[in-house]
């Protein structure tokens, strides 16, 4: 079985902020219950391809920390195309105590192994691969996040004619795989902006590597770090879902926002600007996120 794109459109949502620039959000995070987002995209070429192979013992291994989208979404695939699937996780203390984590639980449930390695283990992703190869030559191994050319090829059919309207195209970044896709497929009048989550200083050549294009800009949207949660994150996210309707979590799309309103009100993009931004689903991670600031003894986000 093979995954198949979906049927119906993704609407493409305005949200008003202000007078001199038109501000719209197309709503992937509405293209699968489970599989949302960029992750079905980055995802679309590699299992299909894989699967037309036609293995004879076929399964998916991937890389993911414990409150990982990916993992999340590759442990939903290999639910719907019935294929078993191995989740490689960062952190070995997590070997005993990950049925308190929401997204471990939901990955289990859809039929996903876990092997919990230690974080020096997981730095060295290639060795990790390599032995894994020889362990399961049949396997399709997916990197973490999922960026990979395939999954920049995915990313295109995220983009279409209403697309093609707009002066600005935003997306968070973490890998890259989703920028890479935006901006290999985009108008050549479009500007593309990613809003990092990380702070990793060797995304700019990844997506060039990629694409070889380098009309982009990147902006720092990590609000003091890769999945820090500040309460001015959760105070704009709550503000956001009760203005618009739209819910946002915490670590990508929610993030990218709160920093886009920013430029707005700075002036960073020019009156009568159309701009574009990406949800890029994840919305698992608010369940994990608000057990987290629940200890902490602090607002949730709704």
């Amino acid at each position: 079985m093979l995954l198949q794109p979906p049927i119906q459109n993704i609407p493409i949502q305005e949200i008003s902020v202000n007078k001199k620039v038109k501000l719209f959000m197309k709503r992937e995070d509405l293209i699968h219950p489970q599989i949302s987002g960029n992750k079905y995209w980055k995802l679309f070429f590699n299992i299909n391809q894989y699967l037309e192979k036609n293995p004879e013992n076929p399964s998916i291994i991937t890389f993911g920390g414990a409150f990982s989208n990916h993992i999340s979404a590759v442990s939903a695939v290999g639910n719907l195309v019935k294929i078993p699937t191995l989740g490689m996780i960062r952190g070995e203390e997590l070997q005993n105590k990950w049925c308190n984590n929401p997204t471990l639980v939901f990955a289990h449930q859809n039929g996903m192994d876990f092997r919990f390695v230690t974080r020096e283990e997981y730095r060295d992703k290639e060795k990790l691969t390599q032995y894994l190869q020889k362990e399961f030559p049949e396997a399709l191994i997916v990197p973490e996040g999922g960026t990979n050319e395939d999954a920049v090829n995915g990313v295109k059919m995220m983009l279409n004619d209403e697309t093609k309207d707009f002066d600005y195209l935003c997306t968070a970044v973490g890998t890259g795989g989703t920028i890479a896709g935006i901006l290999k497929f985009s108008e050549d009048n479009q500007k593309v902006i990613g809003f990092k989550a990380v702070d990793d200083s060797s995304l700019e050549n990844k997506i060039f590597e990629l694409t070889l294009k380098r009309n982009f800009d990147l902006i720092d949207s990590s609000f003091g770090g890769y999945g820090k949660i500040k309460d001015e994150n959760i105070r704009f996210i709550n503000d956001f879902k009760e203005r618009y309707g739209i819910p946002l979590e915490p670590i990508y799309t929610g993030k990218m926002m709160q920093k886009v309103f920013e430029l707005i009100e700075e002036d960073y993009f020019p009156e009568n600007s159309r701009v574009l931004c990406f949800h890029t689903g994840g919305l698992q991670g608010i369940e994990g996120a608000n057990l987290l600031l629940q200890k902490q003894n602090r607002k949730l986000i709704i």
